[in-house]
């Protein structure tokens, strides 16, 4: 069987045509709604992630954006991961120690610091090369540290509705190749578009 996807936004909740939104719909998945989704914190936020794995049946496949990849690593620190994950797509990790968060994000600020532990399934960090809210050289050092598999989106900013990813359709063919990767051959596999 096909693995469920799993949405985990950051802050806000990814608006409407946000691609986390857009894939909810599209993929049937499940997604993660915090209490206060303008306020995280590592314990909190893990733990509204560990509610939703635990009541999602099957194979889970987690897609994290923003904070949302915060969340993921902090659940994996806190809770050790589950068997059930199979892996982890981590979109755009916004980096809670940046220097000039306190302007630019301060609610992030709560999640520092970035566990660099690392993750207890497989995981693909997609980066931006001009992300202002992690800079190229961090992303790779967190995805270093949590041994997960690091490409490169180009210069597409915060790989949000602002950058203009509203529909992304290279992230639902990353999301494909996880898919494909992290589950066993001789199932049912997630289908995209190619359009």
């Amino acid at each position: 069987m096909t693995p469920t996807l799993v949405i985990v936004p950051g802050l806000g909740e990814s608006g409407p045509e946000h691609w986390q939104t857009l894939w909810t719909t599209k993929y049937g998945a499940a997604r993660v709604r915090q209490d206060d989704p303008e306020a995280p914190t590592p314990q909190g936020w893990a733990g509204r992630l560990q509610e939703v794995i635990e009541a999602t049946p099957g194979a889970l496949i987690l897609a994290g954006h923003s904070a949302g990849v915060l969340t993921i690593v902090h659940w994996a620190r806190l809770y050790g991961g589950h068997e059930r994950v199979r892996g982890a797509l981590l979109v755009s990790p916004t980096d809670s120690e940046q220097a000039n968060m306190a302007e630019l994000a301060p609610a992030i600020l709560t999640m520092a610091p970035v566990p660099t532990q690392p993750l207890p399934f497989p995981a693909l960090v997609v980066a931006s090369e001009n992300d202002p809210y992690v800079s190229f050289e961090r992303a790779q050092e967190l995805a270093d540290a949590w041994e997960a598999e690091f490409v490169t989106a180009g210069e597409v900013g915060h790989i949000n509705v602002a950058s203009g990813h509203g529909e992304w359709p290279e992230g639902e063919v990353l999301l494909a190749e996880c898919v494909n990767a992290w589950t066993p051959p001789g199932i049912a596999r997630m289908t995209y578009p190619l359009n």
